[in-house]
C-alpha cells in the first residue's frame, strides 16, 4: 500500500469513526424536591401538576435545556422529606416513583419545610422584628437553639433516611443535592428592614440557623454517597435584601414573586449552574 493510499485510508476511518467517537447518551434525569426546586413563584407556571407550584423556568429545566437530558419533574412547592415516600396531596404521588433503575440522574433541594424550619423561623422572627421595630434580638431570645436542635434531632435522620430511598430507587444515579442559597446578609442592613422585617441582633441568628441546615444537608449527602452542591460562597451578596436584578431570593414584603423568601428566576438559573460546574455537566 502506497503512502498516498495509507493516508487516505486513515481519513476515512477517522471520519467514520468520529460520530460514534463523539456521540453522547441522553442522560435520564430525575427532579425532586421542595418549592426551591420547583421554582415556585417563578413565571411561567408548569400546569401539569397546579397543586404543586411548579415554574417551567426552575433549576432542573435550566439544567435539562442545557444538557439535553431526559427530565422527569417532580419537584413540588411545600414538600418535606416525608413527602418522597408519601402522597402529598391528592393526585400527587410520592415523589420517589419516578425514579427507576437506570435513573443517570437526580437532583433536590428538600429539608427546609421539614419542622416549619424555614416559615416558622421567617414567621417568628419577622413578628419579633416588628414588635420591636427592627432593634435588640427579640428572636433569639425567645427561641434560642429551639430551631437548630430540630434540625439535628428530626430533619437530619429524615434527611439520611430519604436519601438512602432515593439511593435504593436508582442505584447507579448520580444524585446530587442542592444547600439553600442565603436568605439574608452576614449582617444586619437598616435598608432591608422594610423587606425583610428581622430585628438587626436576629440577622446573623436567622443567617446561622440556615447554615445549620445546609450543613446537615451536607452530611447527609456525603454519608449517602451524594454529591453536595455548595452556595454558600457563590449566593453572598445575592440575599433578599439585594436590589432586582442583584439578589436570586425575593424578600418577604415589596417582591417581584407571588411566593415570597423564595428564589426568582436569576436565582433557579444560577442555582442551575452551579449544579452543573459541582457535577461537570453542560
Amino acid at each position: 500500500m502506497t503512502a498516498t493510499t495509507t493516508a487516505v485510508a486513515s481519513v476515512a476511518a477517522l471520519a467514520l469513526a468520529g460520530p460514534a467517537a463523539h456521540a453522547t447518551t441522553t442522560l435520564d434525569y430525575v427532579a425532586l424536591g421542595d418549592s426551591y426546586s420547583a421554582g415556585s413563584g417563578v413565571l411561567p407556571v408548569d400546569l401539569t401538576s397546579p397543586l404543586c407550584l411548579r415554574s417551567k423556568a426552575n433549576y432542573p429545566k435550566v439544567v435539562a435545556s442545557r444538557t439535553g437530558a431526559r427530565l422527569t419533574d417532580v419537584t413540588c412547592g411545600a414538600a418535606q422529606t416525608k413527602d418522597f415516600t408519601e402522597a402529598q396531596y391528592p393526585g400527587v404521588p410520592p415523589q420517589i416513583e419516578a425514579l427507576r433503575q437506570d435513573t443517570d440522574l437526580v437532583t433536590l433541594t428538600i429539608g427546609g419545610n421539614d419542622n416549619n424550619t424555614f416559615i416558622g423561623a421567617m414567621l417568628a422572627c419577622g413578628t419579633a422584628g416588628l414588635l420591636t421595630a427592627g432593634h435588640g434580638s427579640p428572636c433569639k431570645d425567645r427561641y434560642g437553639s429551639s430551631f437548630d436542635d430540630k434540625i439535628d434531632s428530626s430533619t437530619y435522620p429524615a434527611l439520611k433516611a430519604a436519601l438512602e430511598k432515593v439511593r435504593a430507587k436508582s442505584p447507579n444515579a448520580r444524585v446530587a443535592v442542592l444547600g439553600y442559597p442565603w436568605i439574608m446578609p452576614a449582617a444586619a442592613d437598616p435598608s432591608c428592614f422594610a423587606k425583610m422585617p428581622i430585628a438587626s441582633g436576629d440577622v446573623p441568628y436567622v443567617r446561622a440557623i440556615q447554615a445549620h441546615l445546609n450543613a446537615v444537608v451536607e452530611r447527609a449527602a456525603t454519608e449517602t454517597g451524594a454529591t453536595y452542591v455548595d452556595f454558600s460562597r457563590t449566593s453572598d451578596g445575592h440575599d433578599a435584601c439585594k436590589p432586582s436584578g442583584t439578589r436570586w431570593i425575593e424578600p418577604l414584603l415589596f417582591g417581584r414573586n407571588v411566593v415570597p423568601v423564595h428564589p426568582n428566576a436569576l436565582g433557579e438559573a444560577r442555582m442551575a449552574e452551579q449544579t452543573m460546574d459541582t457535577l461537570g455537566l453542560g
